[in-house]
């Protein structure tokens, strides 16, 4: 009987992980749309603004992956739109030709500085307590 117990209460608290998320992610959503952004957006440009922090630095694709929770098409299909807006830029590596760079443009970097406060609040009123 207690497993039963124990199996509800895990299930409860993951429903509540996924509804947490959900919600925040619909939130993110609606503040970036202005912006030309969603939440799933957002998240590639502020993980490549802490891996490449400088203007130039590169990311490699398969970084991001493990990163920002997309599978590889999906990742593939998001920057494939960020680089036709203007906000990254793709290079194969010249080491190993699968492998895939990617650098937050100018423009992509000022959005991301601009929008941050936004989705750090969104986080701050969904999240904070």
């Amino acid at each position: 009987m207690a497993v039963k117990t124990d199996d509800a209460g895990l299930e409860e608290r993951w429903r509540d992980i996924l509804s947490v998320h959900a919600r925040t992610m619909c939130e993110i959503d609606r503040a970036l749309h202005p912006h030309g952004l969603g939440a799933s957006d957002f998240e590639v440009l502020d993980v490549l603004a802490v891996e490449s922090p400088e203007e130039g630095d590169q990311c490699r694709v398969q970084n991001l992956a493990g990163r920002v929770h997309l599978s590889q098409s999906a990742l593939s299909r998001l920057i494939g739109r960020l680089e036709k807006d203007g906000l990254v830029k793709r290079s194969v590596c010249a080491e190993d030709r699968r492998g895939v760079w990617v650098t937050p443009t100018r423009r992509g970097r000022e959005l991301h500085a601009e929008v941050l406060p936004l989705q750090r609040a969104v986080l701050a009123r969904m999240l904070g307590g």
